[in-house]
């Protein structure tokens, strides 16, 4: 039985004035079911149902120590496919006909429920912030999509809710739970390509302003919810297509939304180049944009010396760490080393070894049960987006930026602060 379970128990025989007594589970749960007792089972509640969601939905239904029992979305064809979807599976496990999934419009009705372990957000990334603090805010662990959050602001007040709140927390930068990234970065700390001078990291630029025609508003939709905190605008279908499980929306590509390829690939890959450089939890201490950099390319710089720059990777990789005695280069299916030996390093008891997940989404649901930190946490995906969010400012304002990553602020430069935050439209906001 789970924590959050447990609470709710002995919650009940408080407020009914009994104690509260172990559960006795009948062998007839048994069998159907994959031989998982109903209290062993985490129950879920998913967040978003549009295209990203689909895939992980399939993959939650195929587990047996997963119920999911709540859905949330403001569009009612794809609530309605994803209730088809759960209630046949559902039905087909449970030997009955199966409809006991809750289904709501407002993703607070779900966060509230009592019997929900866990909470899986697959939104737009400029609702992450609000329904992931509200999750936790109701005793919820949280699995958040990737990128976790539209400002360095709300990606702070993420990290700050896990931690008072205790819940377990899991950002979806899936490649640290894939076994060639997690080896780069252990040939990278462990001193294999010797010191590292520069990472090139490659992957799409940032944002844009929206001026997106206006389109007649889908009688299935609530735009105005779907919009929340961002700011009124005509409804447009590249923003939320109806059915949109055959492409991908592309709100990933205007400022009110999301950061662009800055945010989206760049939540995976700088993920990963943070990883390997040892620096989770902080960043870097200069953004240099590409006109005043000396690689004609955004560049960023750490304390110790190390520069990044977005682009400049070479062959196969998305991530290139290049250093005085080699290089590692390594993205999705793909790993090469300079010198080729180096992938057949073997490790020593004495040698650094990394987190090893091999499975995102079972990490988490591991974690929930044994309260043991995942392995992209709140904080270090406050601090991969921080790095994304950074180049996006650079991006803006065109000029040399100074970071303070303890004092999460610029240097001197209150014009750059404004950048950090936005406003929220009406009634939307966010208290830890």
């Amino acid at each position: 039985m789970t924590t959050s379970r447990r609470d709710f128990i002995r919650k009940a025989a408080l407020l009914s004035g009994v104690a509260a007594a172990p559960t006795i589970i009948p062998s007839s749960v048994f069998g159907a079911d994959g031989g998982v007792a109903p209290s062993n089972r985490l129950s879920i509640g998913l967040v978003g149902m549009g295209k990203m969601m689909w895939g992980h939905l399939g993959g939650l239904l195929g587990r047996k120590d997963v119920q999911i029992v709540a859905i949330s979305d403001v569009e009612t064809i794809r609530l309605d496919k994803c209730v088809e979807k759960i209630n046949s599976t559902y039905s087909e496990r449970f030997g009955k006909d199966y409809k006991g999934v809750h289904v709501c419009t407002d993703f607070r009705e779900l966060n509230a429920r009592p019997d929900i372990d866990g909470v899986f957000i697959a939104s737009p990334t400029h609702w992450h912030a609000i329904q992931s603090v509200d999750a936790m805010k109701n005793g919820k662990d949280v699995y958040c999509e990737k990128p976790l959050a539209l400002t360095i602001q709300e990606a702070e007040a993420i990290k700050e809710a896990s931690r008072r709140y205790g819940r377990i927390f899991q950002t979806g930068s899936q490649q640290r739970s894939d076994y060639k990234f997690r080896f780069a970065c252990e040939l990278v700390r462990n001193g294999a390509i010797g010191k590292v001078k520069i990472v090139h990291v490659n992957c799409g630029g940032p944002a844009r302003d929206c001026y997106l025609p206006p389109q007649p508003t889908p009688e299935t939709l609530d735009w105005n919810r779907w919009l929340g905190p961002s700011p009124v605008r005509p409804y447009h279908d590249k923003l939320c297509p109806v059915d949109d499980y055959e492409s991908w929306p592309r709100w990933r590509d205007y400022w009110d939304y999301c950061g662009g390829g800055m945010y989206d690939f760049g939540a995976h890959h700088f993920d990963i180049a943070q990883w390997g450089l040892g620096m989770d939890g902080t960043g870097p201490v200069e953004i240099v944009p590409k006109e005043a950099s000396e690689h004609k390319k955004l560049t960023y710089v750490y304390e110790n010396g190390i520069s990044m720059t977005h682009g400049g990777a070479t062959g196969g990789g998305s991530i290139q760490f290049i250093g005085e005695n080699g290089t590692v280069s390594v993205g999705r299916g793909f790993l090469e080393t300079t010198p080729e030996e180096l992938m057949k390093m073997k490790w020593g008891p004495a040698d650094l070894r990394l987190y090893e997940s091999r499975d995102h989404k079972g990490n988490w649901l591991d974690g929930i049960r044994t309260r043991r930190p995942c392995i992209c946490t709140a904080e270090t995906g406050c601090s991969t987006i921080t790095v994304c969010a950074l180049g996006n400012i650079a991006y803006r304002l065109k000029r040399t930026l100074k970071w303070s990553p303890s004092a999460t602020q610029f240097l001197d430069d209150p014009a750059a602060d404004r950048l950090l935050s936005r406003s929220m439209r009406a009634p939307w906001t966010i208290t830890v």
